[in-house]
């Protein structure tokens, strides 16, 4: 399929132009190919060396992921960025990033689906940035313990950190990936009595446990591992272009 066709039906379904992200995340297709095509694409959470080099070993000529090649903010290309740039050249690898609006997708998003991997149908949002509600909310009533197993198993077995600051049966659940847990206050705020996350700084749990919520860390790297596998599913069910995920995990 031709690049740019592919990146314009991406950056039209994801709202990549209306959606208001960081600055280091410039969302869309950040790096070109020389051919100009797509055969094969790699879905992976962080564009760093050990995934560029993964995505051109697995003859892949378009990245997808989460955390662009900018995420650690303006640098020369020099040492290991030069080595990214280049390996991506050379393997004639294309990497097209998306991070806010790939987390608030309604079906495709890290939010919506891990609420369906949860068997939750979401009916709100929550955390608002620039407009835009990141999270997702859902009225939802299940034994604490029961969500716990649930969610460790939607992340492949992946150990669930539990706060339980809140009641032992859920009834308002919010959900927000990666380094959401700082917004506990909010979801608080948004009357969620259950907060799932990726992770969060030390004072979120003993907020969570004062303010009466509970918060089940999933991790940063395992809670946004749902989207660039949906959205690279939606590609391949809509254009026929084969796919695979490179797992590449941090641990947190």
């Amino acid at each position: 399929m031709n690049l740019a066709d592919l990146v314009s039906h991406l950056d039209t379904e994801l709202r990549i132009a209306e959606i208001a992200d960081y600055s280091n995340a410039l969302n869309g297709l950040q790096l070109e190919n020389r051919s100009g095509t797509v055969t094969k694409i790699v879905a992976a959470v962080d564009a760093t060396l050990p995934v560029i080099t993964k995505a051109a070993a697995a003859g892949a000529d378009l990245l997808i992921v989460h955390h662009g090649l900018f995420w650690s903010g303006l640098q020369t290309w020099t040492g290991p960025v030069f080595q990214k740039i280049k390996t991506a050249l050379d393997a004639g690898l294309a990497i097209y990033s998306c991070h806010l609006p790939l987390d608030m997708h309604p079906t495709l998003g890290n939010n919506a689906q891990i609420a369906l991997s949860l068997g939750i149908t979401p009916d709100g949002g929550f955390l608002e940035y620039k407009g835009n509600a990141v999270g997702v909310t859902a009225a939802h009533e299940i034994p604490l313990d029961e969500l716990v197993a649930k969610f460790q198993a939607a992340l492949g077995g992946s150990k669930v950190h539990v706060c339980p600051g809140g009641p032992t049966t859920t009834r308002r659940i919010g959900i927000s990936s990666g380094g959401s847990g700082t917004e506990v206050a909010a979801a608080a705020r948004a009357g969620i009595d259950t907060f799932i996350t990726g992770e969060g700084p030390h004072w979120s749990y003993t907020l969570a446990e004062e303010i009466g919520v509970n918060i089940l860390y999933g991790g940063h790297y395992a809670t946004e591992t749902f989207g660039v596998k949906a959205l690279s599913a939606h590609i391949q069910q809509k254009f026929g272009i084969p796919w695979e995920f490179v797992d590449h995990p941090t641990g947190l």
